[in-house]
């Protein structure tokens, strides 16, 4: 049943409202929220009675694809915050086509997932998963592993996940390059990047390819049969963006076939992962929950960024993280607040 929660002082005239899209559980440290605003909580199925009226949408529950379903066809919010990095369950039509400002929560998972990703080329260097099944079985068996200092890596994607990814590998002793929609010859933090187009070249370059790149048109399906026959022998990849980066069919033929080492998957088209996929069993496949940006606190850091946009809305200041709808991912750092004559 829905929650409605207000300042007693306050009035719904004198300050914003805001309808928070829960899940099973209310978002934590919501204090600094309910004082700032009049706050209502619901669940899905009540998203499409309560949406027309709402000024503001704070889509805690981030897996959610009811608000595509629920959204009006006249009014509706000026502003939508969702509680993730990627914003691609927010990007239909009718919503783009709007005025609705879209914000995320980028900032909040690059270190966690970057400490992540290499924590992924550390095992498969070491072949730690190797390690952890030998002695599951109570077998001993001699080895030798890779050295981290000198392998090339990849990373597909040049937002600050990617940057964090590169500082983190680049101090490991890796010697990173990358991947934008804009070239440079010395990024601080990725070395060279190269463009899009150029992917194929530098997938054969590459030990290590990490995938953090946001879901757009663009980047769907970009690592297909052909991008893997590109990528070398000894070569593992790394997707911590979004599951359909990657034609998943294709890289398990790719991992069966010997065309690439190994891979680690943090993502997948389907989530859960179905039981039945053959990416459970493969011996050179390492999966993960989509987990790679949760570390302890990370759902209050996820409202505080919220409670700091708030507070900014309420003050006429720019807004933090603001998505170009049209590229589907944050292009500036802010822009001005949303009032009620912008929306569409």
């Amino acid at each position: 049943m829905e929650q409605e929660r207000s300042d007693p002082g306050g009035t719904r005239g004198s300050r914003p409202s805001v309808l928070v899209l829960r899940g099973d559980h209310e978002p934590p440290g919501m204090g600094p929220v309910e004082q700032m605003s009049n706050v209502r909580y619901v669940r899905e199925k009540e998203l499409e009675t309560a949406l027309p009226d709402a000024e503001i949408l704070f889509m805690y529950d981030f897996w959610s694809e009811a608000l595509r379903r629920a959204w009006p066809a006249e009014g509706g919010p000026g502003w939508v915050h969702i509680a993730s990095a990627g914003v691609d369950r927010l990007l239909f039509p009718e919503l783009v086509e709007s005025g609705t400002v879209v914000t995320n929560s980028r900032g909040i998972f690059d270190e966690p997932i970057a400490e992540y990703v290499l924590g992924l080329v550390l095992a498969f260097a070491k072949d730690l998963h190797t390690t952890l099944r030998l002695q599951a079985e109570r077998t001993w068996r001699h080895r030798e592993t890779e050295r981290l200092t000198g392998a090339r890596a990849l990373v597909v994607g040049t937002g600050p996940i990617g940057r964090a990814i590169g500082r983190r590998l680049g101090a490991a002793g890796l010697r990173v390059g990358g991947i934008g929609r804009t070239a440079r010859a010395a990024d601080p933090d990725l070395g060279e990047v190269l463009p899009m187009e150029r992917l194929g070249e530098a997938l054969a370059e590459a030990d290590y390819v990490v995938l953090a790149a946001p879901l757009t048109d663009a980047t769907r399906g970009m690592i297909d049969a052909a991008a893997l026959a590109r990528m070398r022998p000894g070569a593992r990849l790394i997707n911590v963006g979004r599951g359909p980066l990657v034609v998943q069919d294709d890289l398990v033929e790719a991992l069966r076939a010997g065309t690439i080492a190994g891979a680690a998957l943090d993502v997948f088209v389907d989530e859960p992962l179905p039981t039945p996929s053959a990416l459970w069993d493969l011996p050179n496949v390492i999966v993960s929950p989509h987990m790679s940006g949760d570390v302890v606190g990370w759902r209050t850091d996820l409202v505080r960024l919220f409670a700091d946009n708030l507070d900014r809305y309420r003050h006429d200041q720019p807004l933090r993280n603001v998505v170009d709808k049209r590229l589907g991912y944050v292009s500036s750092a802010s822009t001005p607040v949303p009032h009620a004559d912008q929306r569409g």
